[in-house]
Parts: C-alpha cells; structure tokens; sequence
C-alpha cells in the first residue's frame, strides 16, 4: 500500500511540474526567455515613405506580446529584435496599350537581426520580404496605402515570429 501511495504522489509530482512549461496555440515553442526588447528599426530604404518604421516596430512589439506571454521592455531583453526597413519599392506590373501601369506592385523588406541571450544558437540575421498588388491608376495614398502596408507588415511580422520563435 505505501508503495502504490507513493507511486501515486510521485506521478502527480510529476504532472503538476510538467504543467510549467507552457506552449500556447500560435505554434510558439517553450524558450527559456521571459523578456524581449524591439529596437526602433530605421528606415534605410531608397524611397522613404514617413512612418512606416514606427508602424513596423509597433506591429512586431504586438504581434509578440499578442502570442507569447513574453513581457517586452526597454533594455536587457532576453530577446533581442533590431534591424531596418531596407526596401521600399513601387514598380509596374502590367502595361496598357497606353503604355501605363494596369497593375503596380508595392515591395517591402527588412533586414531583421535576432539575437536570444540565453541560447546564442538561435541567432540570425535574415532579410524578409512581401508585398502589394494594386490597380495602377490608383494612388498608393490614404486608406489604399494603410491597406497595403497592413497587409505586408502582416506578413513580414509572421514571418519574423515563425523564424525567431516557432521555428518553422
């Protein structure tokens, strides 16, 4: 009998320990971090279009606190995501018979560089990229240029998340 009652704390000894780790529905693997830190990424980019650097960085400070239970900070970050926006580029996709753009094509990347105190290994240093198709007689303005950046910033952040985090 006191082996049985001692096989059965020991189990839940186990279960309850086992519940530390924490592995939540966005895919993220358990690390042994608990702070990171997004450095302002500047905008080095050929075509500067104001504000989209303070647009990414946010996005990427959400998209993190959003699915992990890291809490960000300032300094000292256990986590460490710094880089620059290094392309912004608008190009023609289709012409008319009138020579003009039928569709245009916003591209955006930036060079990420992640850097874990706690396991070096994890390191990178990547460029990620996407982009938007439009209609060529539209002006990439207003509610059309936060649509487009919305969509690509999406995207990059995911990705960026995916390699620094989910490790897919």
């Amino acid at each position: 009998m006191k082996f049985l009652k001692l096989i059965s704390i020991l189990l839940l000894a186990i279960s309850i320990n086992s519940c530390s780790v924490s592995y939540n529905m966005t895919g993220a693997k358990p690390i042994d971090a608990k702070t990171f830190q997004v450095n302002y990424f500047l905008n080095n980019a050929d075509l500067i279009e104001p504000g989209i650097e303070r647009t990414f960085t946010l996005r990427l400070q959400e998209l993190i606190q959003n699915q992990t239970n890291l809490n960000l900070t300032n300094s000292n970050g256990d986590l460490l995501y710094e880089g620059e926006i290094v392309e912004y580029r608008i190009t023609p996709m289709q012409a008319t018979a009138n020579q003009t753009a039928a569709q245009s094509r916003l591209s955006i990347s930036v060079n990420v560089r992640f850097s874990n105190k706690n396991k070096e290994a994890d390191n990178f240093e990547k460029r990620f990229s996407f982009y938007f198709d439009y209609d060529g007689s539209t002006q990439l303005v207003g509610s059309k240029l936060t649509e487009a950046l919305d969509e690509i910033f999406e995207r990059i952040t995911q990705d960026v998340f995916n390699e620094s985090l989910a490790k897919w």
